[in-house]
């Protein structure tokens, strides 16, 4: 399903004492580079807002007058997309995954768009896939109305659009408008159970690859090669199948069954080289020393 997105990044942060929200990092990763990762298949992706670094190409608009507020800001990044489906997310979403973004352009259905139920029950309408003409439709009723877009609620114009609510992963809404929610999602990038996951996200989109990553594995394949050689042997023997996975794919070989099967061949090696290293300490004349 094609769509665009529009990423809005010009708030004013006044909670936050005026600081670069989409700048600030989670996890090592500014906010709005996770936010884009979660919408990296958008056809044309918007950023509304001051120009800054970010980790993937994005085209750049901005409100008039720069700070008018959402729903000027989202008449600026309408402006710069051709898609009959829309994106439509703040740039503070820290936990915002693909899933999510998946279901909400899955939900719209015959709608008018979906937008994302949290879990405390109230819609979040910055995160949110809708239809393009109803959007542009409502924004230009508001403008002839009011005479302007600046200051006005961007509820006041959802409200009027036939929409369906999606209910998803319960941290996909957590957005970071004060430091204490900023603390919290650092907190919860390193607790004990997810920080594996985060971190291997984490280095994927840094490196820019995507392939599935089959944590098991790679977990042993690193235990017996640290017990059954040496301890420094763990990081060397994954860094070499990650190494040998990528000529495998550049061969033309799935990249998660060439990581796969480089692991399954190095594990082999490191069980054989244990089990031959037991061997030899219970008999050293089986092999012929001694």
């Amino acid at each position: 399903m094609s769509y665009d997105a529009i990423v809005l990044a010009g708030g004013a942060a006044r909670r936050l004492g005026g600081a670069d929200k989409p700048a600030l990092s989670v996890g090592g990763r500014a906010l709005l580079d996770r936010v884009l990762d979660a919408c990296a298949d958008a056809g044309t992706t918007v950023v509304v807002g001051g120009r800054r670094a970010t980790a993937r190409p994005v085209r750049w608009a901005r409100e008039e007058p720069p700070g008018g507020g959402p729903v000027a800001a989202l008449d600026a990044g309408l402006r710069q997309t051709t898609a009959e489906l829309v994106l439509v997310l703040s740039a503070d979403l820290p936990f915002l995954d693909r899933e999510t973004v998946r279901a909400l352009l899955d939900g719209v259905g015959a709608a008018e768009g979906a937008l994302l139920r949290d879990p405390d029950g109230k819609d979040q309408p910055l995160v949110a896939a809708y239809r393009a003409e109803p959007l542009r439709r409502e924004i230009a009723l508001l403008a002839t109305e009011h005479g302007r877009l600046t200051g006005l609620p961007l509820r006041g114009l959802t409200a009027e659009l036939d929409l369906t609510r999606v209910v998803a992963q319960p941290f996909a809404s957590f957005d970071c408008d004060t430091w204490d929610d900023l603390a919290a999602a650092r907190a919860r990038i390193r607790e004990h159970g997810t920080v594996l996951d985060q971190w291997i996200t984490a280095v994927k989109n840094e490196l820019g690859i995507d392939v599935t990553v089959d944590v098991k594995a790679l977990l042993d394949l690193a235990r017996d090669a640290a017990h059954g050689v040496d301890r420094p042997a763990a990081p060397l023997t994954t860094f070499l199948v990650g190494y040998a996975a990528a000529q495998a794919e550049a061969a033309g070989a799935d990249p998660a069954r060439a990581v796969a099967e480089a692991s399954r061949k190095a594990a082999d090696l490191a069980l054989r080289w244990a089990a031959e290293a037991e061997a030899d300490a219970a008999d050293p004349q089986q092999n012929g020393s001694g």
